[in-house]
């Protein structure tokens, strides 16, 4: 099957799509290793400290599904570029930040355009590219995102050490522009629902119910927090009900019903949730425990997204050619948890061909499981679906990296108090911490790997 669209067209739209995939994860993991100097420069503690990420993520997550819907109204390609024009002027202030909570709104206001790109970039390339070449050129995009992973701890380290944490929202303007750039080469628009309005009541109650959700479980163990969680829960389900009545919904949720769709979204939760603090806490132990500079540190943390970006596409390229697409998801994440396993015999004498075995291990488990899982999603649903389809994948992914700093805030919060007082008489209690939270990632791990193998089965009409 041919597309319908110029070769050189798709091509530019790949590239823009990749180079964005790139972008992203810069703008999460270069900030990790610069936490430090921030907390310094602004006078917080290493809470405060945590929502210089937490503050991006959340507001990605609460926008991705009413942008998707915007793009299959007005077009994806528009929601695209404007993502990236928002992420770009945000970059160009956020280096000139007067405080410390002004840095963080930039950082939400990054968010926002990240999730305009991430809920659109998959949906296009699902729609441009025919099926058998799906799962390649989704391994492709995901290959830049690890490359992304891979390079973003060394070039946050490097000019985090050189030229301070605020030349690493700078570098993002010209990869930004490139992409801009690239998409603009498309001359078509995907707009499915053109037409179409989008109501206010639900991406209120959208927005609520993740804001809540995620608030509650990030402040664990509050009291307040608690309740905050529940309020949360029980919104989420006013949000699933109402969408069902809603005919200006921003959610299908009947997509739940197909086997192959849920299966991939909650495998795809379960996989992050299992694995995402694992770069929070190596950067920790290897500057702490492990006596590392931040720039040693990161170019250590290479190798993890280094054997994604390698072994991605070849991962992606095979999904296209097995019949049972359940296989390369779930061998993945017992991989990975694997690699968590490992992760959770960390001692404060532990040799670091320990922790970079662990991080190698959970990269293989990645790349066996990211773009076979995201393919088989995108497959499962009508043409028409593929940007909501592509906005809960990105949904499922981000919340499910929420969750897995909301553990390990609880456990640090449980065990230590805080991370301000991390010092070689509290190593013993950071390895505490270490093992509680990758116990329980270790269980998710298993626990999605079980649930990705009971997909499939015949698809509903939705």
């Amino acid at each position: 099957m041919s597309s319908k669209y110029p070769e050189d067209q798709s091509r530019a739209l790949l590239l823009a799509c990749c180079i964005a995939a790139f972008t992203m994860p810069l703008l999460s993991t270069m900030m990790n290793l610069s936490l430090v100097n921030i907390g310094n420069e602004f006078n917080v503690g290493s809470h405060d400290q945590a929502y210089v990420n937490t503050s991006f993520l959340l507001a990605s997550v609460i926008f991705m599904v009413p942008l998707a819907k915007l793009g299959d109204i007005y077009g994806k390609r528009k929601v695209f570029i404007s993502g990236l024009v928002v992420i770009t002027a945000s970059c160009i202030v956020a280096p000139f930040s007067p405080s410390f909570w002004f840095l963080i709104a930039c950082r939400a206001i990054c968010g926002i355009g990240s999730a305009a790109i991430i809920t659109t970039s998959v949906s296009m390339i699902t729609d441009v590219f025919p099926p058998e070449r799906r799962g390649m050129y989704i391994g492709y995009n995901t290959t830049c995102t690890y490359i992304g992973l891979a390079l973003g701890p060394a070039i946050g380290g490097v000019l985090n050490d050189v030229l301070g944490w605020h030349s690493l929202f700078l570098i993002v303007v010209p990869i930004a522009i490139a992409s801009i750039v690239s998409m603009l080469r498309f001359r078509f628009e995907i707009a499915p629902d053109k037409g179409e309005k989008m109501g206010i009541a639900s991406p209120v109650l959208y927005g609520a119910a993740i804001l809540l959700t995620m608030g509650g479980i990030i402040n664990m163990p509050e009291t307040w927090a608690i309740a905050m969680l529940i309020v949360g829960l029980v919104v989420l389900v006013v949000f699933a009900v109402y969408q069902t009545r809603d005919p200006r919904r921003v959610l299908n949720v009947r997509l739940f019903r197909i086997r192959q769709f849920s299966g991939g979204c909650v495998a795809a939760f379960m996989n992050y949730a299992a694995s995402y603090s694992v770069s929070f806490f190596m950067a920790l132990y290897l500057q702490s425990i492990g006596a590392l500079s931040s720039s040693q540190a990161g170019a250590l943390m290479l190798c993890q997204p280094a054997i994604q970006a390698l072994l991605t596409p070849y991962f992606g390229r095979l999904s296209d050619r097995m019949p049972d697409k359940r296989i390369l998801p779930t061998a993945g994440m017992l991989i990975s948890a694997l690699g968590l396993a490992i992760a959770f015999t960390l001692d404060v004498d532990t040799p670091v061909t320990r922790v970079v075995l662990a991080m190698v291990t959970i990269g293989v488990g990645f790349s066996v499981f990211s773009a076979p899982n995201t393919s088989l999603v995108m497959g499962s649903v009508k043409p028409k679906d593929t940007g909501e389809a592509s906005a809960m994948v990105a949904v499922m992914r981000q919340t499910g990296m929420m969750v897995s700093m909301g553990i390990a805030m609880l456990f640090i919060s449980v065990i230590m108090g805080s991370m301000d007082n991390l010092a070689p008489e509290t190593y013993p209690q950071f390895v505490q911490v270490i093992r509680c939270s990758f116990g329980v990632c270790v269980a998710m791990c298993v626990m999605g790997a079980v649930l990705s193998m009971l997909r499939g089965g015949k698809q509903p009409s939705v």
